[in-house]
């Protein structure tokens, strides 16, 4: 998730501006370099991350580390950074942190600063190139719909891709969203995802953000505007690598009792990140807040997401379509119709796909 509007070139796991693309791995670092790093990580991390006694505790074992020459193999930016988010994540257990290094990111001074055209357009461009993070819209046997969302981008970009998909499954008879791949991206837009979801009027409040550098909360609801909605069953899919921004809408579905959830536990990571200037190029990933479900009053941190049904992720799918097909077949009267839907049943249950047709029917 990316919650300050300062973090332009986002530096989230998961996120689909993909800042690691920026870095410049190689470059050298000697020990004064690292020391300094080292020193302005320590201000930040306690300075900045949503925890604060944690954060004492985490920026102190790192300088003590650094001091003890922990760190003296790591001659380079990337072996560096590697071995940082791994102390980091360990440390604190949470597992958004993230150190790298980038040349080209500059730290903002207020977090009410609004991109430039350039930056819009930058972000408008990997969105657009990794398909607003749709990456399959289907059909499937017994008019099954089928939604793969790998991340949550810019909500102005992504929100009129997410209702388009929307309107061409709108004549299915039930939904399957797979997030079995999906590592995150912006609150915003998981609740406009999540608006498409119940029936107009019906506003939800789905998920509360504390930001501690401001010592402020954001509530997030679903969308009036939203005209496309769909009423009828969701099945969605999780797996151990469905984190921070996949999980709240795992868990939004979840709490909002508007969905099945299908697949593994989750990853288990609630803790929206900002990025930060460390020195020498370098730039650390800081959880800066917390998510607060309004139902249950906390969040999926270290614990994940649990499905309704546990399977293993690559068996979620079948598991999912299986069930749908079932409960289609024992609430259809029609018996032509229910034949068909027997067919498509026994097909799925034995991992068959519907052959394709080449030649003119008879």
């Amino acid at each position: 998730m990316v919650l300050r509007k300062n973090a332009i070139v986002a530096l989230v796991t998961g996120s689909l501006l993909s800042f690691s693309a920026l870095a410049a791995p190689d470059a050298p670092l000697g020990s004064t370099a690292r020391q300094e790093i080292v020193q302005q990580l320590a201000a930040k991390v306690k300075g900045n991350y949503v925890l604060p006694d944690v954060a004492e505790r985490v920026a102190a074992a790192i300088v003590r580390k650094n001091a003890d020459g922990g760190y003296a193999t790591a001659v380079t930016a990337q072996a560096f950074g590697d071995a940082l988010s791994k102390d980091l994540r360990e440390l604190s257990k949470d597992k958004h942190f993230r150190a790298l290094h980038d040349e080209r990111f500059r730290e903002r001074s207020g977090g009410d600063d609004v991109p430039d055209r350039a930056e819009m357009e930058e972000m408008r461009d990997r969105t657009v190139k990794l398909g607003y993070g749709i990456v399959k819209v289907e059909r499937l046997a017994g008019n099954v719909g089928y939604l793969e969302l790998r991340g949550f981008g810019p909500t102005e970009f992504v929100g009129p891709a997410y209702t388009a998909a929307m309107s061409l499954l709108s004549g299915t008879d039930a939904l399957i969203l797979d997030l079995r791949r999906n590592g995150g991206g912006r609150p915003g837009s998981v609740a406009y995802l999540m608006s498409h979801f119940f029936p107009l009027g019906d506003e939800r409040h789905l998920n509360d953000i504390y930001d501690r550098p401001t010592n402020t909360t954001q509530q997030y609801w679903t969308n009036p505007s939203v005209t496309q909605r769909y009423e009828k069953p969701v099945y969605v899919l999780t797996s151990a690598g469905t984190f921070s921004g996949g999980e709240e809408c795992a868990y939004n579905f979840q709490t909002q009792k508007r969905g099945t959830l299908v697949g593994e536990t989750t990853g288990g990571g609630s803790n929206p990140v900002s990025p930060f200037s460390i020195g020498h190029g370098m730039v650390v990933a800081i959880p800066t807040a917390r998510a607060i479900n309004p139902i249950t009053k906390t969040n999926w941190e270290h614990v994940g997401v649990k499905p309704d049904i546990a399977v293993p992720a690559a068996q979620a799918q079948q598991t999912a379509h299986v069930a749908i097909l079932r409960q289609l077949i024992a609430s259809n009267k029609d018996e032509g119709l229910r034949s068909s839907l027997q067919r498509a049943l026994t097909m799925v249950e034995k991992g068959e796909a519907e052959p394709a047709v080449y030649t003119l029917r008879q």
